[in-house]
């Protein structure tokens, strides 16, 4: 089953070095989380705010061991109004056994205020 798999960080200045920083940190955690594998993925697309353009976020993927042929893209997000500024976010799309509502989607820093509801859903799910 192909399931997509979201991701959000932000970060603090337009820099390279802390945009590639961010997406190795968070695409790091969407791997653990969701125990993906280079082979069952199908492609990812990253985007970010019209704020940053120091360097792709897909360079993070570089970093990772047997992911040098998955097929990545960035491009520009819709600059809507009064939306979160300097966020990354990630789509990966791959194959996975994990029913939808067990996919662990993953927001850091101030990209969390994207999906408090999934947090809330997490919470609730730990309780029972």
């Amino acid at each position: 089953m192909m399931r997509g798999i979201r991701g959000a960080t932000t970060v603090q200045s337009n820099d390279a070095d802390e945009i590639v920083a961010r997406s190795y940190e968070l695409v790091l955690e969407m791997v653990n989380k969701n125990k993906i594998e280079a082979e069952d993925v199908a492609s990812v697309l990253f985007s970010v705010t019209e704020d940053l353009n120091a360097a792709f976020p897909a360079r993070s993927l570089r970093h990772l061991s047997g992911w040098t042929y998955v097929p990545v893209m960035c491009m520009q997000e819709i600059p809507v109004p009064d939306s979160l500024e300097k966020c990354v976010r990630v789509m990966m799309t791959v194959n996975s056994a994990a029913s939808q509502k067990n996919i662990q989607h993953v927001y850091h820093y101030g990209a969390k205020a994207l999906r408090p509801d999934l947090e809330q859903v997490r919470s609730d799910h730990h309780e029972s």
